[in-house]
């Protein structure tokens, strides 16, 4: 595998995050990390989690709050409002008022996956329509998936794993009818697990367990234990000589372990190998988790004043709480660190109820502000919020 070490390092340089940094005007206050923190409540858990889906679901159609969004951040079944509708059945299997609003939205999109027959952000909202069929909904809410899933593994793509941009500046590729990139783990295999365990249809499985094979082989650094994002950035280096791996990418990566170790049976005999992946990029990952709770945009670059960014420390969150609660993770090492990110996201929603501090659409570390809000933010909140949850009644903190 050609790394093409040093092809991008001008690239990386001008968005070195020295750049970025005044941005942090107005951030929430940096803390000094207690030895021990407290963990909240259940109840004030679930009631703050609350809070951001309100805020979403009654902004979810509001542009004026998301200035800066594409189109697509508005089509419910693209992956940016998919991941806080999935991250709602999550809330929704804790307290039953968030189910009616999945339901309707199902209804209305008529079940549909996005329109891309292969592309991992379309499959996605999958997850929320297999919560829906399980919960209620019934066979017709699968019935799309079966098909689009169908016809994908009748029609699987060959192409390479190489992100070859389409053109100058382009953030696109024809590889991405594969999972060249990191994000898609969260997007697509959790997704073809849930449908062989709704379905009994083993098929979906193997074509999850082959092609996460092919991407982690391809994007994992076994010496950093982190994912770049995509070939481009193999060969990228910041200004402190430090190899680039984003928050956001690596926390797709350990939500959707999460999401595929859930959807896998205790004894299959592969999930030691995911097992193995979940602790050594945790390891990893506590040691880089700033005083206040924080991750950085860009991991390796832990300065105190590199900007809040609530995205990937959700995702970073959740993974930890989960993790702790399923028995996979030293509850002494790694609990205080989740309760760390979580006051940590807490701190960063705004009066009215709105996450803040969530990186735009990107590929890569980039300026943050206080007002910038996403719906993929938004659902890795409610993620750590309902792991978070469930960590504290384990723990009689209710």
């Amino acid at each position: 595998m050609s790394r093409i070490m040093g092809r991008c390092r001008a690239d990386a340089r001008a968005m070195s995050l020295s750049l970025i940094a005044p941005l942090m005007l107005a951030a929430p206050a940096a803390v000094v990390a207690e030895a021990e923190p407290v963990m909240p409540s259940a109840a004030a858990i679930l009631a703050d989690t609350r809070r951001v889906a309100d805020w979403q679901l009654a902004n979810r159609e509001n542009p004026a709050v998301m200035p800066a969004a594409r189109r697509s951040t508005w089509n419910p079944r693209d992956w940016q409002q998919a991941t806080f509708w999935v991250a709602l059945t999550e809330l929704a299997a804790r307290d039953r008022r968030y189910a009616q609003p999945l339901f309707d939205l199902g209804r209305d999109q008529q079940w549909r996956l996005g329109d891309r027959p292969f592309h991992a952000d379309d499959q996605l909202i999958a997850q929320a329509w297999i919560w829906a069929s399980r919960h209620g909904a019934g066979e017709a809410a699968m019935a799309p998936a079966r098909t689009y899933f169908d016809h994908m593994l009748a029609n699987q793509p060959q192409i390479a794993l190489e992100f070859v941009p389409h053109g100058p500046g382009k953030g696109t590729s024809d590889c991405t009818d594969r999972w060249c990139w990191c994000d898609a783990i969260f997007m697509a295999p959790p997704t073809l697990l849930q449908m062989t365990r709704a379905t009994g249809d083993a098929r979906y499985a193997a074509f999850a367990h082959a092609e996460f094979k092919a991407a982690t082989d391809y994007l994992y650094d076994p010496a950093e234990k982190l994912y770049f994002r995509d070939s481009r950035f193999f060969g990228m280096r910041d200004e402190g000589a430090r190899k680039l791996f984003w928050s956001r990418g690596n926390g797709w990566v350990m939500g959707g372990l999460v999401r595929m170790l859930q959807a896998m049976d205790a004894d299959d005999p592969r999930r030691p190998y995911y097992e193995g992946l979940f602790r050594d990029m945790a390891d990893r990952l506590l040691g880089l988790q700033k005083p206040d709770g924080y991750w950085s945009p860009s991991l390796l670059d832990t300065d105190p004043a590199t900007p809040t960014e609530t995205s990937g420390t959700a995702f970073f969150t959740y993974a930890f709480a989960w993790g702790v609660d399923a028995g996979l993770l030293d509850r002494a090492a790694y609990e205080p660190a989740a309760i760390r990110g979580w006051n940590a996201v807490v701190r960063a929603v705004q009066d009215d109820g709105m996450l803040g501090w969530v990186q735009q659409v990107g590929d890569r570390p980039d300026s943050v502000s206080a007002r910038e809000t996403q719906f993929y933010g938004s659902g890795a909140y409610l993620l750590a919020g309902t792991a978070m949850y469930d960590l504290a009644r384990k723990r009689g903190h209710y």
